[in-house]
């Protein structure tokens, strides 16, 4: 594999940004379903734009904001602005607002798979399989639309097909000329990558200094960012394995993870995370609340593109179930402004931005090198190298002190 293609992928910029990761329609406390009126809430997160900028963030990543039948991964229409959200010209100033201070903007592409009710595919069950328009979607061997993981109100897109990967293209090269710099492209792993690199190819061709994230579960990584073009993927791999170390007092699972990820960055810089709109937050997935600031630290100081999931700053908690509504507890409402925040969250929130600033006075460290010693079960020593540079983070989460690290601390030299 070509490593050095792989890095010129990259955006320059997209090596010193960190995501204020936000879910927008449980942000502005939205209808559960689609309405027809206008409700103008995304103007709600022009508030919270001084907020990212203090924490030290420099990108607002968003979930959905396109038109959709209910929690925004049902899309109806994706070139316009969900009416629960707002309209264009709340778009176009939160875009306004954001470049005013610095601060970047990705959009989740919900591009696999489609509302039921979306005319695309409508018009392409009114046709059937074997047609112009039914050849928009994947179809079972049965004849029947196939649906996304088995949910009977998502069906695929087949991206495959000449025409739908264009209409794919158009729609992120609008955004992007109204104001985006990124594209989040949700459940990339389903269509495969080849299916991605014409779509991809296209859209760098109109906007060279875009950054692509895609969502992938399960590796090889490396392999989906060589066939598809994107330039980084979810770290799910190294997400997994910090917090189970942390709970399960296993430091070996960590080691393993970072020797993995060490690889991955010589060829891109992996999208880094501790909690999403999917998971189980942080703080209520390590049961010793003094390990969630080390795993804060583990976050701004290891190499990839790491994102902060709005809320995890101050301690937010929540459980991701598997029922109907078991994604409401780790997407919750915000209040109108940061003044009406609890202050229970306030040395949390302190944590993040001094981790933060460390981060952005060793910008080399969204690429370091990582190597590890000293590894036991409840201790590790993590070596951070730059061009002429080092950081060693150790990490202790025992009872004792270790190395003159105090018990369920960390030290960085």
């Amino acid at each position: 594999m070509d490593a050095a293609r792989l890095w010129r992928m990259a955006s320059d910029w997209s090596a010193d940004v960190i995501w204020w990761h936000v879910y927008p329609l449980g942000f502005v406390d939205a209808e559960r379903n689609a309405v027809s009126e206008v409700s103008h809430r995304l103007p709600q997160l022009l508030n919270w734009l001084d907020y990212v900028v203090e924490l030290g963030a420099n990108g607002l990543l968003l979930a959905p904001v396109f038109a959709a039948g209910s929690h925004g991964y049902d899309t109806l229409d994706h070139y316009r602005i969900d009416p629960r959200l707002g309209d264009d010209s709340d778009f176009d100033e939160l875009v306004a607002q954001a470049t005013a201070r610095g601060v970047r903007l990705c959009l989740d592409g919900v591009f696999n798979h489609l509302a039921r009710d979306h005319e695309i595919v409508r018009r392409a069950i009114a046709s059937g399989p074997g047609t112009p328009e039914g050849d928009w979607i994947k179809w079972s061997d049965e004849g029947y639309p196939w649906n996304f993981e088995g949910h009977p109100r998502l069906v695929e897109l087949n991206l495959a097909n000449p025409v739908v990967a264009q209409y794919v293209g158009d729609v992120m090269i609008h955004w992007l000329d109204r104001g985006a710099s990124a594209w989040r492209l949700d459940a990339a792993y389903a269509a495969g990558a080849d299916a991605w690199r014409p779509i991809l190819d296209r859209v760098r061709a109109a906007h060279p200094e875009v950054w692509v994230l895609g969502e992938v579960i399960h590796g090889p990584y490396e392999e989906f960012v060589a066939g598809s073009g994107v330039d980084s993927v979810t770290q799910y791999e190294l997400w997994h394995l910090t917090w189970t170390a942390l709970k399960d007092r296993n430091f070996f699972a960590l080691d393993w993870a970072l020797k993995h990820h060490r690889e991955l960055v010589k060829l891109f810089l992996p999208q880094t995370f501790l909690s999403n709109h999917d998971v189980t937050r942080i703080a209520t997935q390590l049961d010793d609340p003094r390990h969630v600031r080390l795993a804060v630290t583990l976050l701004m100081l290891l190499p990839g593109v790491p994102s902060i999931y709005a809320g995890d700053e101050q301690g937010f908690t929540g459980e991701k179930q598997e029922n109907a509504y078991g994604d409401d507890a780790v997407r919750p409402p915000f209040p109108e402004s940061p003044e009406g925040l609890l202050p229970f969250g306030a040395d949390l929130h302190d944590h993040y931005r001094a981790m933060i600033a460390l981060r952005r006075r060793h910008p080399w460290l969204s690429g370091a090198d990582v190597t590890t010693s000293a590894v036991s079960n409840t201790s590790i020593t993590i070596h951070l190298a730059g061009d002429d540079q080092r950081l060693e983070l150790r990490l202790n989460i025992s009872d004792e002190p270790v190395d003159g690290v105090p018990p369920h601390s960390w030290q960085v030299s």
